[in-house]
Protein backbone atom coordinates (compact mmCIF):
# COMPACT_ATOMS: atom_id res chain seq x y z
CA UNK A 1 0.00 0.00 0.00
CA UNK A 2 3.07 1.93 -0.39
CA UNK A 3 1.69 4.14 -3.44
CA UNK A 4 -0.95 6.00 -1.31
CA UNK A 5 -1.41 8.43 0.16
CA UNK A 6 -2.92 8.30 4.18
CA UNK A 7 -3.94 10.63 6.91
CA UNK A 8 -1.74 10.61 10.04
CA UNK A 9 -1.70 8.60 12.83
CA UNK A 10 -0.82 5.26 13.77
CA UNK A 11 -1.74 1.45 16.11
CA UNK A 12 -2.97 2.62 19.41
CA UNK A 13 -0.64 0.53 22.23
CA UNK A 14 -1.77 -1.70 24.65
CA UNK A 15 -3.18 0.06 27.46
CA UNK A 16 -3.48 3.46 25.50
CA UNK A 17 -6.51 4.88 24.63
CA UNK A 18 -7.27 6.28 20.96
CA UNK A 19 -6.83 9.82 22.25
CA UNK A 20 -3.61 9.25 23.61
CA UNK A 21 -1.96 7.42 20.45
CA UNK A 22 -3.15 10.25 18.40
CA UNK A 23 -0.82 12.84 20.54
CA UNK A 24 1.69 10.37 20.47
CA UNK A 25 1.72 9.24 17.17
CA UNK A 26 1.20 12.97 15.82
CA UNK A 27 4.44 13.38 18.22
CA UNK A 28 6.58 11.25 16.66
CA UNK A 29 5.62 11.41 13.19
CA UNK A 30 4.65 15.31 12.56
CA UNK A 31 6.44 16.68 15.54
CA UNK A 32 3.78 18.53 16.66
CA UNK A 33 1.58 19.05 20.00
CA UNK A 34 -2.13 18.51 19.27
CA UNK A 35 -4.49 20.75 21.28
CA UNK A 36 -8.29 19.42 21.80
CA UNK A 37 -9.02 16.66 19.70
CA UNK A 38 -12.50 15.81 18.66
CA UNK A 39 -13.30 12.43 17.73
CA UNK A 40 -14.98 12.29 14.43
CA UNK A 41 -15.93 9.08 12.74
CA UNK A 42 -14.51 5.05 13.77
CA UNK A 43 -14.56 2.86 11.04
CA UNK A 44 -13.93 -0.44 10.71
CA UNK A 45 -12.35 -1.51 6.83
CA UNK A 46 -11.86 -4.85 5.68
CA UNK A 47 -9.33 -5.83 3.34
CA UNK A 48 -8.25 -8.95 1.67
CA UNK A 49 -5.73 -9.65 4.01
CA UNK A 50 -6.31 -7.70 6.97
CA UNK A 51 -9.23 -6.00 8.79
CA UNK A 52 -8.67 -2.67 10.56
CA UNK A 53 -10.51 0.10 13.03
CA UNK A 54 -9.82 3.28 13.07
CA UNK A 55 -10.70 6.54 15.17
CA UNK A 56 -10.76 9.21 13.15
CA UNK A 57 -10.49 12.82 14.84
CA UNK A 58 -10.49 16.16 14.12
CA UNK A 59 -7.40 18.49 15.24
CA UNK A 60 -7.73 22.36 14.85
CA UNK A 61 -4.87 23.48 17.19
CA UNK A 62 -1.54 22.64 17.14
CA UNK A 63 1.61 23.56 18.43
CA UNK A 64 4.79 22.95 16.13
CA UNK A 65 5.65 22.81 12.91
CA UNK A 66 4.10 19.83 11.13
CA UNK A 67 7.13 17.93 9.01
CA UNK A 68 7.84 14.12 7.79
CA UNK A 69 9.67 13.25 11.02
CA UNK A 70 10.24 9.64 9.97
CA UNK A 71 11.37 10.30 6.28
CA UNK A 72 7.42 10.54 4.70
CA UNK A 73 6.58 13.35 2.28
CA UNK A 74 3.61 15.47 3.54
CA UNK A 75 1.30 17.42 1.85
CA UNK A 76 -1.65 19.69 3.08
CA UNK A 77 -4.57 19.17 0.99
CA UNK A 78 -8.15 20.84 1.25
CA UNK A 79 -11.13 19.12 1.84
CA UNK A 80 -12.68 19.84 -1.10
CA UNK A 81 -9.55 17.90 -2.67
CA UNK A 82 -9.37 14.67 -0.81
CA UNK A 83 -11.49 13.50 -3.23
CA UNK A 84 -8.72 13.56 -5.81
CA UNK A 85 -6.34 11.95 -4.22
CA UNK A 86 -5.04 8.78 -3.98
CA UNK A 87 -5.84 8.04 0.01
CA UNK A 88 -6.17 4.70 1.22
CA UNK A 89 -9.06 2.59 0.58
CA UNK A 90 -10.23 2.45 4.15
CA UNK A 91 -10.35 6.36 4.14
CA UNK A 92 -13.04 6.79 1.29
CA UNK A 93 -15.99 7.70 4.27
CA UNK A 94 -13.83 10.04 5.98
CA UNK A 95 -13.35 11.72 2.59
CA UNK A 96 -17.51 11.92 2.35
CA UNK A 97 -18.06 12.72 5.79
CA UNK A 98 -15.58 15.56 5.94
CA UNK A 99 -16.85 17.59 2.73
CA UNK A 100 -20.23 17.42 4.48
CA UNK A 101 -18.92 19.28 7.20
Amino acid sequence: MQEYWEFPGGKVDRGESAEAALHRELAEELGIDIEAPLHFKRLTHDYPDLSVSIDFYLVRGWLGTPSGLEGQQIQWVSRSMLGAQNLLPADAPIIEALSDL
